[in-house]
């Protein structure tokens, strides 16, 4: 039996589930119905003679071969994009200044990375990660040139989607049971901190801070210690760590609204305006707003 070749499309469903962590996910990266994603994988799983997913109830697992051919297919897709780059004319070149806080960084941030960079050899992106408080005054002196932020006003930058938010505490402690409720905040102009303490102040809950740090890390070191309980973006919440709601005593968080800003000084910068409408079409489609 002659052995099948593997294309391009099956190779593009199989990465975009690795990396999205689910079929539902995936289909919105590439276009695709869930459906239609499923049937890819199928037909690729054939090709190859091995299974390469194990189908969970909320995440899908590489087996071996799966692993094996992830890496395979992650090159020949970055040779895949460069050849069209090659191709499509212009060619991207120069810096991208680009800021983002920790907790969009893995979840929203790597995906288009991935894309962009075999794309685009030839820009230069500096990453810097800080809270969204100190990114949008960088923006708006023209220290950084693109930022995915959570916007402090409804006319900064172009609205991408929501971002929920949750109260998250460790189950080997129970801080929630306290009175004064022990909370860990981000910095004193920070958004999440100020859902947070809004949220409690409509419950009448007491409260005391315990911990404040500028650093996703910090919130969940002290979270995980016992020392308190904090309130977080969904996307940064770790799955060892309990989300906490009405049945804790503790009331509705305010969702972030997600944008990407950019500065008036990169205005005319073509790497710039490459970069700023992959984030767009990306995360506009595959994050639900």
């Amino acid at each position: 039996m002659a052995q099948q070749d593997l294309q391009v499309d099956w190779l593009k469903c199989f990465v975009a589930v690795v990396e999205a962590g689910s079929l539902s996910a995936a289909a919105a990266v590439v276009h695709r119905s869930q459906s239609a994603v499923s049937m890819q994988l199928k037909k690729l799983e054939v090709a190859c003679g091995h299974p390469l997913l194990l189908r969970g109830p909320r995440q899908h697992e590489l087996t071996p071969e799966g692993q094996q051919l992830l890496g395979y297919a992650r090159r020949l897709l970055a040779l895949h994009a460069e050849a069209q780059a090659a191709f499509q004319g212009e060619v991207l070149t120069g810096r991208v200044r680009l800021g983002v806080p920790d907790d969009y960084a893995s979840s929203y941030l790597t995906p288009v990375l991935k894309r962009f960079a075999p794309r685009h050899r030839g820009v230069e992106i500096e990453l810097d990660c800080e809270q969204s408080t100190s990114l949008i005054p960088r923006v708006g002196r023209g220290e950084l040139d693109l930022a995915l932020v959570s916007r402090d006003h409804s006319r900064r930058g172009t609205l991408l989607f929501h971002e929920p938010m949750v109260w998250v505490g460790s189950p080997q402690f129970d801080a929630w049971h306290s009175d004064p409720l022990p909370i860990a905040v981000y910095e004193d102009l920070s958004l999440a901190r100020r859902s947070a303490i809004n949220s409690l102040a409509l419950q009448g809950r007491r409260y005391r801070v315990v911990y404040h740090s500028s650093s996703l890390a910090g919130q969940l070191a002290a979270v995980e210690s016992g020392l308190a309980i904090a309130a977080l973006t969904r996307c940064s919440a770790p799955d060892h760590l309990q989300i906490l709601g009405a049945e804790h005593g503790l009331g509705p968080l305010a969702p972030m609204e997600v944008s990407v800003y950019r500065s008036r000084a990169s205005h005319g910068n073509k790497a710039v305006d490459g970069l700023q409408a992959l984030l767009v079409n990306t995360l506009r489609q595959s994050v639900p707003t």
